[in-house]
C-alpha cells in the first residue's frame, strides 16, 4: 500500500474536500484525486461515496481511515526516532571496561556526557579477555582491553596508551635488595600475587614468563588491584602494576617499588570493536570522544 496515497486519503476525509486537502498538502486537486483512486484500486474497494460536494466513507473506507491514521502516525514516530538517534538526541550505549583500565576514562566519560547528555551511557566492568569475547560475539559494540588481542577474534584496535609496569612487594623480597629496574628473571623464585586469569594483564604476564621459559609462582589471586597491594604489604608476595595506578594506591613504607626492566612488556591499552559490523551512532560518537581526549596529554 502506497503510504503517500494513504496520507492523501486521510487528509481528504479530514477536510471533507479534495480541494482543501490539496491546499493542506501543497499539491494540486487532481493529484489528490489520482492518489485516492490509486488507493481504492490497491484495496479493490471504493472508499468514498461522492455525493455532490459531500464525501461519505464506505464501510471499508471507515476501516482504512481509522487504521490508516495509526499507520501514518507510526511512520512519523519512526522517522522522528531515527532522526533522534542519528542526531544523538536519544539512545543508549554500553562500553566494556576492565576495572584497571577504567581509571583512564573519567575525562572521556565527562566530555561524552557533556556533549551527548541524552545518551544513556553504561560502563560494563569485566576482565579484558571477557570484554574481547563479548565484542567479538556482538554483545558489546565497543570496549577497552590490553594489546595484543588474539588475532582469531578478528577485532579492530586503536591504541591510546603504553605505560611501564612496576614491581611492588615487601622490602625484604630478594629483588628489592638491589637498586634499579627488576628483570623477569629476578622474579623467577618470588611468590607472586596476580589478578584473576580473565584479566588481560595476567595473560600478558603469563605470556612473558612463558617466553622467559619458566612458570611464575602464584601465591594468590584477586580481582581487585588495591587488594593485591594490601596482600603484598602483608608480606604474601610481589605483584605487578601499571604505572598510572601508583598515584591511586596507598604505598606504605613497608613496600618497595621498582620498574620492570623489560620495556617490551608494558601495559598497552587500546579500544576494540568488531570491523564490518553495524556500529550505532552513539558508539561512533564514543570513539570520536576517546580519540579527542585520550590523544591529549593527561595531567
Amino acid at each position: 500500500m502506497d503510504l503517500r496515497a494513504l496520507r492523501y486519503f486521510i487528509e481528504t476525509v479530514r477536510h471533507n474536500s479534495f480541494t482543501q486537502a490539496a491546499e493542506a498538502l501543497h499539491v494540486t486537486q487532481s493529484t489528490v484525486s489520482k492518489m485516492v483512486r490509486q488507493l481504492e484500486g490497491e484495496i479493490g474497494q471504493p472508499l468514498l461515496i461522492r455525493d455532490g460536494r459531500q464525501l461519505r466513507l464506505t464501510d471499508v473506507g471507515k476501516v482504512v481511515f481509522e487504521r490508516g491514521q495509526d499507520a501514518v502516525e507510526g511512520v512519523r514516530r519512526l522517522t522522528r526516532e531515527v532522526a533522534d538517534l542519528t542526531e544523538l538526541s536519544r539512545g543508549e550505549l554500553t562500553v566494556g571496561m576492565p576495572p584497571m583500565v577504567n581509571l583512564l576514562f573519567p575525562p572521556v566519560v565527562k566530555r561524552f556526557c557533556e556533549r551527548h547528555p541524552a545518551i544513556r551511557l553504561t560502563l560494563q566492568e569485566a576482565g579484558g579477555q571477557l570484554i574481547e569475547q563479548r565484542v567479538a560475539a556482538g554483545e558489546l559494540e565497543v570496549g577497552a582491553t590490553l594489546l595484543p588481542v588474539a588475532p582469531a577474534l578478528g577485532l579492530a584496535t586503536r591504541s591510546f596508551g603504553r605505560y611501564p609496569l612496576q614491581v611492588i612487594g615487601p622490602r625484604h623480597a630478594t629483588w628489592a635488595r638491589a637498586a634499579g629496574p627488576v628483570s623477569l628473571a629476578a622474579l623467577r623464585d618470588e611468590a607472586l600475587i596476580l589478578l584473576e586469569d580473565d584479566f588481560s594483564l595476567t595473560r600478558r604476564i603469563r605470556e612473558a614468563f612463558g617466553d622467559a621459559r619458566f612458570e611464575p609462582r602464584i601465591a594468590a589471586r584477586s580481582g581487585q588491584w588495591d587488594f593485591l597491594v594490601a596482600m603484598a604489604a602483608a608480606g604474601l608476595g610481589s605483584t605487578l602494576m601499571p604505572a598510572p595506578l601508583l598515584t591511586r594506591l596507598n604505598i606504605g613504607p613497608e613496600l618497595a617499588v621498582r620498574p620492570l626492566a623489560e620495556p617490551a612488556f608494558d601495559w598497552h591499552v587500546a579500544l576494540i570493536w568488531k570491523p564490518g559490523h553495524y556500529m550505532s551512532h552513539a558508539a561512533r560518537a564514543w570513539l570520536r570522544v576517546c580519540e579527542e581526549v585520550l590523544a591529549q596529554p593527561q595531567p
